[in-house]
């Protein structure tokens, strides 16, 4: 075939895909048509509430992800700028979170201070590719199949890592010496805990006692910004006083943009590989948290959300904080609950925060040095708190073993691997759990009474001379179960006294390429033993299968029976009449298959 041909065929299929699959191009348009000063004034007070907060969580994240703290205020500035003009959801509010900065801190600790931020913008803008890629692909549809018990599991994990690792500025300790999991945290601070300062333990208690005794009483107020106001005045006292306090390195304006790297040398790509792993992992809970958080907000409000429309709203903040700003962006729970909190009444409350966030990036970096580092490693163990859900975790821990195995699996790897292995692992886990209860299909003992209708039969029913089994094949047939139903049937087909067995496959769904080959190895198993396998009920999606994989021929076409709507059990007699035809006899007895190894209900 013509080259040119090829490409014009692969273009046009490219353009037909994007034309199905587009996505709106600022919906948020349709906001201002209708914008007014009611819905300004509603915007406001919410975006300064939420600008108060995430002034203040920027300067944590980034820390928590071990970056210079100016990177948190132009991620949640840029973030919040850029995210709603893209998004249809009125109250999510995007930028730096907890679970994205600590996937940072953990899967670039070991390199060097000046590698990781030459680095990271470039990582930034991978996981913004794949968030793109995935909105236009339709791809945000498929996370409705990660299991809540993995999302619970691992917040839980995460809340535990990030309080161990900022325990170590909360009692005034050097931070850890390059460990990035639970359990190397833990064995680096336990030996240093007697070198404990008391001037930090003391502004921790303060900041904390704040937090919580604020949140508790009024929770609108932004709690985050006055605790980090109380633990700084308690800093104060302490230096007035001659005490020596660890603060926040200041920073200056040209701080503010992340060091870029040299695309043009040669050995930057060989730096790349690793990272793309863990730029999928960041893509990957970023689309999990903002597509989680919209769908919240919107059951709160009766909106109506394009989980891909969210997932592009997050690749293109993403792809341009890789170039203006130091952290990955993600749906923030806490910016975008006080957001909602608030009033918001459209997007315009994350522009205002974002343009009050960029304000405090440009203006407060000489005042960010008064900033105690134990106060703001206090309020990221208190966010960290958050994120654990004790009702969540007895629901999985109480529904289903797979839920418990699930929770327990996925906290237990986020507590000892990589944060970017432990998510694939709970996942990886709930999937093959999910296939395994899936791929169990279900084979039922079935009769025909004296009066000619088709019944269930007991597991005690009496059997005569067996020369004819009706197996009731229910479930799933995919992949996962093909290899489980060819073996049950050939454990039937050992009887030697068995002559035909109909599979009634009424109830059958999902054959695929891999139950077409078992079957096929069925069939020629029963031909060397000079028997017969008829196939009775078949739905239209299932006849087509057989028809296009060539089945058909192989069990000869007077030996499969499509299914009925208006009379579903006669498929079943015509298949019973033929196999009485294969036996030269007019009055076959018929013997049930009965599966012992399956429990009862």
């Amino acid at each position: 075939m013509n080259p040119a041909a090829v490409l014009r065929s692969s273009a046009r299929a490219l353009r037909g895909f994007l034309l199905e699959n587009s996505l709106e191009f600022l919906p948020a348009r349709r906001v201002w048509r209708h914008y007014s000063w009611l819905r300004l004034r509603r915007d406001a007070v919410a975006g300064v509430n939420v600008a108060l907060l995430a002034v203040a969580q920027g300067l944590a994240f980034a820390a928590m992800a071990g970056v210079p703290i100016a990177h948190g205020l132009t991620c949640a500035a840029i973030a919040s700028l850029i995210g709603p003009l893209l998004s249809g959801s009125r109250h999510t509010i995007l930028g730096p979170t907890n679970a994205t900065a600590f996937l940072v801190f953990s899967g670039l600790a070991l390199l060097s201070p000046a590698d990781r931020e030459e680095m990271l913008p470039v990582l930034i803008f991978m996981a913004g590719a794949f968030l793109v890629v995935a909105a236009y692909c339709r791809l945000a549809d498929l996370l409705q199949y990660v299991s809540r018990s993995v999302v619970v599991g691992y917040l839980a994990g995460c809340a535990l890592l990030i309080a161990a690792n900022q325990l170590a500025p909360v009692l005034g300790l050097a931070a850890a010496g390059g460990a990035t999991t639970f359990a190397g945290l833990v064995a680096d601070l336990l030996p240093r805990l007697p070198d404990a300062r008391w001037p930090a333990a003391l502004i921790s208690a303060v900041t904390l006692g704040v937090h919580f005794g604020l949140r508790r009483r009024w929770p609108r107020l932004p709690t985050f910004a006055l605790a980090l106001a109380g633990g700084t005045a308690v800093g104060a006292l302490l230096q007035y006083s001659g005490v020596p306090v660890e603060t926040l390195p200041a920073f200056g304006a040209r701080d503010l943009m992340p060091a870029m790297p040299d695309l043009g040398d040669p050995a930057i790509w060989a730096r790349l590989s690793p990272l793309i792993g863990l730029s999928f992992a960041i893509a990957f809970v970023a689309a999990l948290e903002g597509t989680l958080m919209a769908k919240s907000l919107a059951s709160l409000t009766g909106d109506r959300v394009d989980l891909n429309q969210e997932v592009l709203s997050l690749g293109a903040a993403n792809l341009a904080t890789s170039f203006l700003s130091g952290l990955p962006a993600s749906g923030s729970l806490t910016r975008s609950s006080l957001n909602h909190s608030s009033g918001a009444a459209s997007q315009g409350s994350s522009l205002i925060a974002g343009g009050l966030c960029a304000v405090a990036a440009v203006t407060l970096g000489a005042a960010i040095g008064h900033l105690p580092r134990a106060a703001l490693a206090t309020l990221v163990i208190g966010v960290a708190c958050t994120l654990v859900h004790p009702r969540q975790l007895r629901i999985c821990l109480r529904a289903t073993r797979s839920d418990a195995s699930t929770l327990l699996v996925t906290l237990l790897a986020t507590l000892l691997l990589p944060l970017q292995v432990a998510i694939f692992v709970g996942v990886g886990l709930s999937i093959m759990l999910y296939l395994r209860k899936a791929a169990r299909p279900e084979l039922v003992e079935y009769a025909f009474t004296p009066q000619g209708h088709l019944t269930a039969a007991g597991a005690e029913a009496p059997r005569q001379h067996p020369a004819i089994s009706i197996v009731h094949v229910e479930g799933e047939l995919f992949f996962g179960a093909a290899e489980l139903f060819r073996t049950q049937i050939q454990r039937l087909a050992g009887d030697t006294c068995l002559r035909v067995i109909i599979l009634r496959m009424r109830n059958a769904r999902h054959l695929d390429a891999t139950s077409v080959m078992a079957l096929e190895e069925l069939v020629r198993f029963m031909q060397a033993k000079h028997r017969h396998l008829l196939i009775s009920g078949v739905t239209k999606d299932v006849y087509r299968v057989l028809k296009n994989s060539g089945m058909v021929e192989v069990l000869g076409r007077d030996n499969v029976f499509p299914g009925s709507v208006s009379n579903p059990n006669l498929a079943t007699r015509n298949a019973l009449r033929r196999a009485q035809s294969l036996l030269g006899t007019r009055d076959a007895d018929i013997q049930i298959l009965y599966d012992p190894s399956r429990p009862r209900e």
